[in-house]
């Protein structure tokens, strides 16, 4: 399965894929120069995710994330 490579952001979260690869070591790289890339004030994020296809990367990086309550505050 390879790894997608998608910007988030704007007013609807829209997602732009910006590239895909079949390794992670490659991807992140990839990933990590696109970050260098943005405009901070945008709002726009580069996120890398493993699927299997284009379809379920979009699918999964378009649900929205729970916030694991237990894990929130001071650990100790």
């Amino acid at each position: 399965m390879p790894y997608y490579i998608y910007k988030i952001g704007g007013p609807l979260n829209i997602l732009e894929k910006l590239g895909q690869a079949g390794s992670y070591k490659e991807a992140k790289a990839l990933a990590n120069e696109l970050r260098r890339g943005l405009d901070p004030g945008t709002g726009r994020t580069v996120k890398m995710i493993f699927a299997e296809n284009e379809l379920a990367a979009e699918d999964t990086l378009s649900q929205p994330r729970e916030l694991d309550t237990s894990l929130a505050g001071d650990d100790y």
